[in-house]
């Protein structure tokens, strides 16, 4: 089997494995009318998948299970039981018992996503940026994959959307049982080790390119996760109904609008990963981040206004927020002694998604003081941060380690 269509194998099951990320997050004002929930109530939903997601990460990587059990069967594995929890979701009589649920899901996709990567990287050396941006770029789409479902079935029949990401990442596990082997450049995963830590702290280049990864994950994930909400407030307030709260009537529209604008991210990390190879990933990431980060200002201008207009701007926003992603952890790998990058990926993914659960529950707080209209504004500082970082970075001796010396 050739490079190429395994990795068409892989993007394809990593697509349907990664649909219950968001699956709750699309149904969340049907989940917070249900239970009554309240903004705080309605971010854990997502923020409760982050943690997972870290636990997983840390727990894989200490006992470095895609190397006693292969990535594949690790990816199979923990897809199943990402459906499981999705369904215990869908069956879930409360918040409390779905939060749990959610965190599962989250540590079990950290069986999905990491392991995904490690597959690319063993079936690819030299286009390996091309290859890991492409599968982000899968990844992505299948995040986004819930909201289209929410927005084809009635706002009633909410329980369906999760038994579609749960059927979806089955068939993804299945999938990835296709592919023969874990690649002709595959190695064992260097080792976590709590010691080395402060070692990888003081790395300056290290620093510099996990500051440009925070700083683009304060942004990234309460974009996706709130997109739904902005949108409807936006409509409402066109319509002269109020602020809107993602739960009015045309609730289907901001869930259609939601799925394209994330699942557009796709493209991004495509272009991120095939212009990070030949320009530069200081280069490409900055540029991310400044286009996005613009997004996140001037969004408010556009507000309430017809959507035909404020959805050109979404798209860029979609398309630039998650172009930078793949890049980061690329950076690192390069960056840092071999035998600490399993460390040093374990750490930058670790801080990224919990920065991720700060903005999430941050975004509805200061919406609820100042409007939908600017709350997205607040997502700038992240980018503003990242692209200081991954400038200076492009200064130091050390970013001819990037990108076979581009940077």
């Amino acid at each position: 089997m050739t490079a190429r269509r395994v990795l068409a194998l892989l993007a394809a099951a990593e697509l349907l494995g990664m649909a219950p990320w968001f699956s709750a997050s699309a149904v969340a004002p049907a989940l917070a009318r249900l239970w009554q929930l309240s903004p705080t109530g309605t971010a854990a939903l997502t923020s409760s998948v982050q943690l997972g997601f870290v636990a997983g990460a840390l727990v894989s990587a200490v006992l470095t299970l895609s190397d006693r059990w292969s990535a594949r069967r690790l990816v199979a594995g923990s897809a199943a039981l990402a459906a499981v929890a999705t369904m215990g979701v869908a069956a879930s009589r409360g918040p409390t018992a779905a939060i749990a649920w959610r965190f599962l899901t989250g540590a079990a996709l950290a069986g999905v996503y990491p392991p995904g990567m490690k597959l690319a990287a063993g079936w690819f050396r030299e286009a390996r940026g091309w290859a890991i941006g492409t599968l982000v770029g899968a990844l992505t789409l299948g995040s986004a994959a819930p909201h289209l479902v929410r927005w084809i079935v009635a706002a009633g029949a909410w329980p369906a959307v999760l038994e579609v990401a749960a059927t979806s990442a089955l068939l993804g596990g299945l999938l990835v049982l296709r592919i023969p082997n874990d690649g002709p450049y595959a190695a064992p995963s260097p080792p976590f080790s709590w010691t080395v830590v402060p070692r990888i702290v003081r790395d300056r280049a290290v620093l510099l390119a996990n500051l440009g990864y925070l700083g683009h994950m304060w942004e990234l994930y309460a974009m996706w996760t709130w997109m739904a909400t902005f949108v409807a407030a936006s409509e409402a307030m066109r319509h002269g109904t109020g602020q809107g709260d993602g739960d009015a009537p045309m609730a289907g529209l901001p869930a259609l609008v939601t799925f394209v604008v994330v699942g557009v991210g796709a493209v991004g990390s495509w272009l991120g990963g095939k212009y990070g190879d030949r320009l530069g990933r200081t280069w490409v990431t900055s540029w991310a981040m400044v286009l996005s980060g613009c997004c996140a200002l001037t969004v408010g201008i556009l507000f309430g206004g017809a959507l035909w207009v404020l959805m050109p701007l979404l798209l860029i926003w979609g398309v630039s927020v998650v172009a930078d992603s793949a890049q980061f952890s690329t950076a690192v790998s390069e960056l840092a002694p071999q035998e600490y990058v399993g460390t040093a990926l374990t750490l930058q993914t670790s801080l990224g998604f919990l920065l991720t659960c700060v903005t999430i529950y941050l975004l509805p707080i200061v919406s609820s003081s100042i409007g939908w209209r600017w709350s997205m504004s607040v997502l700038a500082v992240g980018p503003a941060l990242g692209v200081w970082a991954m400038q200076t970075l492009r200064r130091r001796p050390e970013a001819a380690q990037l990108a076979g010396g581009r940077g």
